[in-house]
């Protein structure tokens, strides 16, 4: 298409008016809708080779107008199409469809005639393939990674949906199917053979060519939702028709048997049963990967309603996986706070509404449920002692623009099932992820390092409370940020051990660093009067005490940073600053920061930057769009606060917020 040109596309399928999401990336990719017919400008379009298309071919036929052939990615969705779930990419075809071998499709042609030679186009594939296969992506999501495949050594057999329109193309049938599993079971006579269903099929939608006749002493059928990145681990051999299966059996590493023409046959990948005469080159996985990925689709933003990256498309699909595959079977929440019950539902009850319960009652609902329960970090120990561990919840470091004191709802959740971050005592999942982060990938450490620079460039924080740029001058010299915290905080008691108050913190920093610039900075909430911790001689030691600062402008303005457990010590190894640590934060004992504390065994790895923010900020959080109330990337959050563009909170909320801080004075001054 010409570059800002819009095109009439006359439609003859009653699904591209009903279904919005494909309505709103053919418009998105420069195309109109329309019904009626076509002038001579204008194309036809259709749904592949569905059982509808013969209407829009027979208009372009009498018009002679060209069509336009439209299908999901290979990336789609979490469910189904059948199961409801919109597709995130389109397939818009000018040339024919990617499964039809009789005409060249665009795909095809760019894998015949594109160099594929570009340096930053194929570092781009390799890093999606890694991407894919850590988030363990595929076309349809509604997979448990945790599924387990059976003893290595089998061969996979892909079985695929009856009259599937891509086997119908290939000139297959159901004698190719039981033709390949016959060469499966000859070619590999002493080994298992695991025929794999379809996931329609799994679901109940479609039926498949094979079925439990198939089966005897060393054929099974395997209908385990499983991810096909774990079943392609344990397989010594994968056979195809013309299944995405096999696409994705070669970015695993495999060299499938194809008895179809798919698009991935053809190119040196394959055991080509069925070959097709005028593909003749040779390319490597990221070739192909780049052309059927990154250059052929045309990938959908939900958040920014636009076309986007096949990266930002990565970061989305592991999104919205995340939350299905962790969400699906429902949560119990124990003792949750009623003003949380909606956050708390729309972050983690979109398949299955939580079911909120106290301490005493949860444990039992969980169990006669069959549901994952889930607890506030701060209230686990409330607890009967010998139920079973909840998954522990609590705020995420990039958590709002306003305080959790003031019950603003968060953007970001951490949860954990190992233990909670701040908790020095024990393990968490945060620091087994920090440990096994130097095998970082080059496209992993590339995304954390963009989201260094994005986090820092608009100056943003956990809470994102300070005022901007007005900063007073400060004495020059070596200058050390000394940030006060909420003294009853869990952090505080968890991870700390001589040094566990702010002025004994204010006392210490100024006692190593006589000659230095001391400059206090208290906690916004301890400065709101809604938690503990004023040093009320805090001028007497340190040279300055910010008020009402903003902490992002005090790290502008220092040197060094000294804390307990402080999120600002975090913050300030973001922006490259020294950072001393008295107590021990997820972030100390790794190596990067000077470490006052006992030190603690169980962390060994030695990580840079990229690896620790990757573990912190992209791999252990949830993260919560509140304007299409999706679950979404980090960076959506990082564009959210950054912009402003955040739902006011309601009347009830703000009359809460005040009836909250009204009742915590009170509560302070009562001792």
């Amino acid at each position: 298409m010409t570059e800002g040109k819009r095109q009439n596309l006359y439609v003859y399928s009653g699904g591209f008016l009903t279904q919005s999401r494909v309505r709103r990336i053919v418009s998105l990719a420069g195309y109109d809708i329309k019904l009626g017919k076509p002038g001579p400008d204008d194309l036809v379009g259709v749904w592949g080779q569905s059982p509808k298309a013969p209407r829009g071919e027979a208009v372009a036929a009498h018009t002679e107008s060209p069509i336009v052939r439209i299908e999901d990615a290979f990336l789609r969705s979490v469910l189904t199409g059948r199961d409801g779930d919109p597709a995130i990419g389109l397939h818009i075809d000018r040339s024919g469809v990617h499964f039809d071998p009789s005409v060249p499709s665009d795909l095809e042609q760019i894998l015949l005639e594109n160099p594929l030679d570009d340096t930053v186009l194929l570092n781009r594939a390799r890093a999606g393939i890694d991407a894919m296969k850590a988030a363990h992506l595929s076309k349809y999501n509604a997979f448990d990674p945790a599924t387990p495949a059976p003893e290595p050594g089998y061969v996979v057999v892909i079985d695929q949906t009856r009259k599937d329109a891509s086997v119908k193309a290939s000139g297959a049938d159901m004698n190719t199917f039981r033709e390949m599993l016959f060469f499966a079971q000859t070619e590999h006579p002493g080994a298992r053979i695991i025929i794999k269903t379809h996931p329609e099929t799994q679901a109940g939608h479609r039926g498949g060519y094979f079925d439990a006749s198939n089966e005897d002493e060393r054929t099974t059928l395997f209908d385990a939702p499983i991810s096909p990145w774990v079943l392609f681990e344990g397989a010594i051999a994968v056979y195809a028709v013309t299944s995405q299966m096999g696409f994705e059996a070669i970015l695993a590493g495999h060299k499938p048997v194809v008895f179809g023409q798919p698009f991935y046959m053809g190119w040196g990948l394959t055991d080509d049963r069925k070959p097709l005469a005028r593909r003749q080159r040779n390319l490597t996985r990221a070739q192909l990967f780049a052309a059927a990925m990154i250059l052929y689709p045309v990938w959908y933003d939900p958040y920014h309603d636009r076309q986007c990256s096949f990266e930002e498309v990565v970061a989305t699909m592991a999104a919205l996986t995340r939350a299905w595959r962790e969400d699906h079977k429902g949560w119990v929440a124990a003792g949750m706070r009623p003003w949380k019950w909606r956050i708390m539902n729309q972050m983690f009850g979109q398949y299955e509404r939580t079911l909120f319960r106290s301490e005493a009652n949860a444990p039992a609902t969980a169990k006669a449920k069959d549901r994952p329960m889930m607890a506030w970090a701060s209230r686990r120990h409330d607890l009967p002692e010998d139920d079973e561990k909840p998954i522990l919840i609590e705020d995420g470091f990039l958590r709002s623009r306003g305080l959790g004191a003031d019950l603003v709802v968060p953007l970001s959740l951490v949860c954990d099932d190992v233990g909670i971050y701040y908790d020095a005592t024990g393990p968490s999942r945060l620091e087994h992820l920090i440990n096994a982060s130097e095998g970082l990938t080059d496209g992993a450490r590339a995304r954390a390092n963009n989201l260094i620079a994005r986090v820092t460039d608009a100056r943003l924080s956990k809470y994102n409370v300070g005022q901007g740029d007005v900063f007073p001058d400060l004495p020059k010299g070596r200058r050390i940020l000394v940030p006060g915290q909420v003294e009853d905080d869990a952090s505080i008691r968890m991870g700390t051990t001589d040094i566990s108050d702010n002025r004994s913190l204010l006392q210490a920093a100024r006692d190593a660093n006589p000659a230095a610039v001391i400059i206090y900075k208290p906690h916004p909430d301890v400065e709101a009067l809604l938690r503990k911790g004023h040093v009320a001689d805090a001028d007497q030691i340190a040279d300055v005490v910010l008020r009402d600062a903003d902490p992002i402008a005090a790290l502008d303005h220092v040197d060094e940073v000294w804390t307990m457990t402080s999120l600002l010590g975090f913050e300030a190894l973001l922006r490259g600053k020294k950072v001393t640590c008295l107590g021990n934060p997820f972030y100390a004992g790794w190596g990067l920061t000077d470490d006052r504390a006992m030190p603690i065994a169980r962390r060994t790895a030695r990580p840079d930057l990229a690896a620790l923010v990757h573990a912190t900020l992209i791999a252990y959080p949830r993260y919560f769009d509140p304007v299409t109330r999706m679950p979404c990337p980090v960076e959506v959050v990082v564009d959210r606060l950054e912009n402003g563009d955040l739902p006011a909170p309601s009347w009830a909320n703000r009359a809460l917020a005040r009836a909250h801080r009204r009742r915590t004075k009170w509560r302070l001054k009562q001792g």
